[in-house]
C-alpha cells in the first residue's frame, strides 16, 4: 500500500512545474492575503488582522489546493484505481493508498503555507498555527474528493471547488460577525484556531479534539469516495 501510495503522489509531481506551483501558490497567496483579508473582514463585520489574517491566509492557500488535488485523484484516476483494483490491489487498498498520497501532498502545500508564514509575519504560538494549517488541508482533501465523485469534468470540479472555497472563506470567522449556516461550517473550528495562534493565543483541548474528529471525518468521506471510484462494476 506505501507503495501505491508513493506511485500515486509520483504521478503526479511527475511535471516539474506542478512541483512548483504546489510551493508557490501557498507562498504567494499568503504574502498577498494578509492586507487582503483584513479590508474584506471589516467590509463585513468582522475583525481579524494582522497576524491572525496572516495566519488565516496560509490556512485558506493549503486548503484550497488541497481540496483541488482531492478532486483531482478521484476525478482523473477512476478508470487507472478500476483496473487497480481489479488487478489485485482491490478498492479498499486502492482507497487508502490513494489517502496517502493525498495527505502527502497536502503536507507538502500546508509546509510551504507554514514556512512563507515564518518568513512574512510570524504567528506568536508557531506550533499551533502549524497544525491547524495541516488540518485545514486534510479538511478540504475531503471536499475535494466528494466533489470528485459527483462531477467528473476538470473545469467544472475545479469551479466547483472554488465557489465552495470562496463561500467558506467569507462566510468564516474573523470575516463576518453572522452565525447561523456560518457557524455549521466544517472549517470553522479550524478557522479559530488559526485565528488564536496568530495572536498568540491558546486554544482549549476541546477545541482540538472538534479539529481532530472534523478531519478524520472529512478523511473517512474521502476515504469512501476513492473506494467507491475504484470499486468494480456489475453489469
Amino acid at each position: 500500500m506505501a507503495s501505491a501510495s508513493v506511485a500515486f503522489v509520483r504521478e503526479h509531481l511527475r511535471a516539474r512545474l506542478t512541483l512548483a506551483l504546489l510551493v508557490l501558490i501557498p507562498a504567494l497567496f499568503v504574502i498577498a492575503s494578509a492586507a487582503v483579508l483584513g479590508e474584506f473582514a471589516s467590509a463585513l463585520g468582522g475583525a481579524v488582522a494582522g497576524s491572525s489574517a496572516s495566519a488565516l491566509g496560509a490556512g485558506w492557500a493549503a486548503a484550497f489546493l488541497a481540496g483541488a488535488l482531492g478532486f483531482f485523484q478521484v476525478s482523473s484516476s477512476r478508470d487507472a484505481d478500476r483496473r487497480l483494483a481489479l488487478a489485485g490491489l482491490g478498492p479498499t487498498r486502492v482507497a487508502a493508498a490513494r489517502i496517502g498520497a493525498s495527505a502527502a501532498l497536502a503536507m507538502v502545500v500546508s509546509a510551504a503555507a507554514f514556512i512563507t508564514l515564518e518568513l512574512s509575519e510570524p504567528p506568536l504560538h508557531p506550533a499551533h498555527a502549524a497544525a491547524a494549517i495541516a488540518a485545514f488541508a486534510l479538511i478540504y482533501v475531503g471536499l475535494g474528493a466528494l466533489i470528485g465523485s459527483f462531477v467528473s469534468g476538470p473545469l467544472e470540479g475545479s469551479l466547483t471547488v472554488a465557489l465552495i472555497f470562496l463561500v467558506d472563506i467569507f462566510s468564516g470567522p474573523g470575516m463576518t460577525d453572522s452565525g447561523g449556516v456560518a457557524a455549521l461550517l466544517p472549517t470553522r473550528g479550524v478557522a479559530e484556531l488559526l485565528i488564536a495562534a496568530g495572536a498568540g493565543e491558546g486554544s482549549p483541548t476541546g477545541d482540538w479534539l472538534v479539529v481532530l474528529l472534523t478531519v478524520i471525518g472529512s478523511l473517512s468521506i474521502a476515504f469512501g469516495a476513492f473506494w467507491w471510484a475504484a470499486r468494480p462494476r456489475t453489469g
